[in-house]
């Protein structure tokens, strides 16, 4: 399937609604986590959706399988 806009990419929309998600689940931590356990969750699945954006920017298929890889490292 061919997506003109990787924001159309259902597995994008899924990482984004994930970043969603952590972003209201991390306000209830308590603040003395804010910098710690908070900024490595969020920055974790902000990668997600930023290694789709920047794969799909890629036009050769050995970048954009890299990408992907890095994708599916961080989902295990």
């Amino acid at each position: 399937m061919s997506y003109e806009d990787f924001t159309k990419m259902p597995v994008w929309q899924t990482g984004f609604q994930l970043v969603l998600d952590i972003y209201k689940m991390t306000k209830r931590v308590p603040s003395d986590e804010r910098f710690g356990l908070i900024s490595d969750i969020r920055r974790a699945a902000n990668s997600i959706v930023h290694n789709i954006a920047e794969g799909f920017g890629r036009y050769e298929a050995k970048d954009k399988t890299s990408f992907l890889q890095n994708f599916k490292r961080q989902r295990l």
